[in-house]
């Protein structure tokens, strides 16, 4: 039989298109190595095992949690055989796995975008007090969901929740869950807070709320954000971008909305407390209003005291500026041709008549002569 003979070009393709057909994509884990990035585009690693090494290939946009050498992950990637014969995967999704390859990826990452003033405190919002139009974000058949749900219905109701179904782990996750909040922000009514909730899982089920595309997401969110994923222990980085973090899905209802039974216990009292207070005013005022008759004659008494006092004091003032009081003293009254002598030399004259008035007696006297005092 007579083999088929091909340019290696043809070769390459007929490969290429072999790979295509039966494996158009591939989940590999294994070990990173040889990690680099080139021009700041191209992203290029080996992933290898115990018994063998695959030479990878990515742009970087695609590289959503941070890579070095040593950690274990696992990608979704297309096999392919290059124009220079070498096998590749040419990668479009990757994720660590196990728990030290995560907490590395999430402490890289972590670092770089605190350093951008990602997880500032001075960019956080608040939320509002009682929203009434909610954004959530979730997986309908979760645990987290349900506990949310219930938490929000018992403490508050009446609340308008607008549910976007989502993977909350995974592969995709991460690209649902940012298309969600890229949905909730180009509405024309927009709920007043983006919940985002995951219950309880393992490192690698919450490792999606570490990748970076959603972290960047959720703090470029026009509408403020409340993330509660997994338990207390747990923080994501998507916690830390977040406006509010909650510890887990029910906190997330806790922090949203306040306890109407709380709420109508603390008005109860608040009612009773101003009773009181009415109550203890009224008797106030019927005191005073008994006693009124009472204080105002002491008032009226003590006005007409002072008024005599006064009276009194006003009399002994005019008594003193009696002029026959003073004429008493010894003091005279002295005219000249019926004109009041005043204490001026140029009042009289020599040979003036004078006319002197002292208490008991009337005196006529004529001016000899007038010195002048200097």
């Amino acid at each position: 039989m007579e083999l088929p003979t091909f340019k290696v070009s043809e070769l390459i393709a007929i490969i290429n298109q072999t790979l295509e057909y039966a494996y158009p994509s591939v989940m590999v884990e294994g070990e990173v190595a040889s990690f680099k990035v080139s021009k700041g585009k191209y992203v290029f690693f080996d992933l290898k095992d115990d018994e063998g090494v695959v030479s990878c290939f990515m742009m970087v946009y695609q590289l959503r949690h941070a890579l070095e050498d040593g950690m274990h992950v696992r990608l979704i990637a297309q096999p392919r055989l290059t124009p220079w014969g070498k096998f590749s995967l040419t990668v479009r999704e990757v994720l660590p796995v196990g728990e030290g390859s995560i907490k590395r990826a999430f402490e890289l990452l972590k670092a770089r975008l605190d350093k951008e003033g990602l997880f500032d405190d001075t960019r956080k919002r608040a939320l509002p007090r009682v929203p009434t139009h909610i954004g959530l974000i979730a997986s309908v058949e979760s645990a987290g969901y349900v506990d949310f749900l219930k938490i929000l219905d018992g403490r508050w109701g009446g609340i308008e929740v607008t549910v976007a179904d989502v993977q909350v782990q995974g592969i995709n996750a991460a690209e649902q869950i940012i298309r969600a909040i890229d949905h909730f922000n180009q509405l024309a009514y927009v709920p007043e807070v983006l919940v985002i909730v995951r219950g309880g899982g393992s490192a690698e089920d919450l490792a999606v709320f570490n990748d970076e595309g959603l972290v960047r997401a959720i703090a470029a969110s026009r509408v403020p954000t409340l993330v509660g994923v997994g338990h207390e222990v747990d923080t994501s980085l998507a916690d830390l971008a977040a406006d509010v973090r909650a510890a887990t899905p029910s906190n997330a209802a806790q922090l949203l909305v306040p306890d109407k039974v709380a709420i109508i216990s603390e008005l109860t009292q608040r009612e009773h407390r101003l009773f009181e207070r009415i109550e203890r005013r009224v008797e106030a005022m019927q005191h005073l209003i008994a006693d009124a008759p009472q204080l105002m004659l002491a008032r009226l008494d003590a006005s007409v005291v002072e008024h005599r006092r006064r009276l009194n004091h006003a009399i002994r003032e005019l008594n003193h500026l009696d002029p026959k009081v003073v004429l008493q003293r010894g003091y005279a009254l002295i005219r000249a041709d019926n004109t009041l002598v005043r204490g001026r030399a140029s009042d009289v004259k020599s040979g003036d008549l004078l006319t002197i008035t002292l208490a008991r007696a009337i005196l006529k006297a004529e001016v000899m002569h007038v010195d002048r005092k200097s």
